[in-house]
């Protein structure tokens, strides 16, 4: 089923992201982690590609292996990166012959050591040129999602030409947004009423990352331009190496503001998992999803 279907039927959607593993070892890890997280009945889940487009055929073969085997809903990411036009239209006609309805378009993320994103040859070079693609191709055999970024992308300053990017790429046929995880619910809220006054109408689905360590966060910051709210910054960096302690404390956060989130009538929330479901399973246990879910 489609996305677009699924949100219009549904009145609240709870997914999961995960990335293709690496090695045999970390994919056994992998459908484990699915297999815990199945009980919770998530509307959908999304598959990542890696870094240069490294992971392809894995997103491909991970997203229908969740449809099929699992008997839930999936969606493949599909990036401009070190693809041109002619591979990325190979790859839709595969994900479209696996029976994938669901695609997220993005422009992916410059290799690691590289500062600028670089357009492939006879490629794109932004996100909506690849909705826009997808649509002159495919028609609307596909329902496609984009991201969102609710404290503005990291190569963009300017937050205001940041939003009219994301309108680009629904004006182009994107039917809802994902957006990058973030720490203060008042930003996503702002961002998604000044979304609405510029007539960005789809849905707009949070993304949500319970902390595990120090590191991570520090990252999140630096690489994502995540704003780190001084109390969540404080009680990680008190907790040191004490990896249980902090884990405990990413998940309380991500449970407040799951719960906040919920309260102001989001569609849905999007999880990013890491390929683990402890984190995930706790916050779905202490909002009472678990019950409401399979009732």
């Amino acid at each position: 089923m489609k996305i677009t279907e699924i949100l219009k039927n549904k009145k609240t959607t709870f997914s999961f992201e995960f990335f293709p593993p690496k090695t045999p070892e970390s994919e056994v890890s992998l459908y484990k982690a699915i297999e815990r997280l199945k009980p919770l009945h998530p509307t959908f889940i999304s598959v990542t590609c890696g870094a240069m487009g490294t992971t392809r055929e894995k997103t491909a073969e991970l997203t229908a292996d969740i449809k099929e085997k699992l008997g839930t809903e999936s969606i493949a990411h599909v990036t401009c990166v070190a693809c041109n036009r002619d591979e990325i239209f190979e790859l839709l006609g595969d994900l479209k012959n696996r029976g994938i309805k669901n695609i997220l378009a993005l422009r992916g993320d410059p290799p690691e050591g590289v500062s600028n994103f670089q357009k492939p040859k006879n490629g794109f070079g932004f996100a909506n040129e690849l909705v826009r693609f997808i649509r002159d191709k495919f028609g609307n055999a596909f329902s496609i999602g984009v991201a969102g970024y609710p404290e503005g992308h990291p190569e963009c300053a300017d937050p205001e030409e940041d939003l009219q990017n994301l309108k680009r790429k629904v004006d182009e046929g994107a039917d809802f947004v994902i957006t990058q995880l973030f720490f203060v619910n008042d930003n996503f809220l702002k961002f998604q009423d000044r979304a609405k006054k510029i007539g960005i109408k789809v849905p707009i689905i949070p993304g949500i990352m319970p902390v595990t360590n120090i590191k991570q966060l520090l990252i999140f910051e630096e690489k994502c331009g995540v704003i780190i709210p001084a109390p969540l910054r404080a009680a990680v960096a008190q907790l040191g190496d004490n990896r249980e302690a902090l884990e405990e404390v990413g998940i309380e956060y991500a449970t407040r503001q799951s719960k906040e989130l919920l309260k102001s009538g989001v569609p849905g929330l999007h999880f990013y998992t890491l390929n683990r479901s402890k984190a995930t399973k706790q916050i779905f246990e202490n909002l009472n999803l678990t019950v409401s879910l399979n009732e």
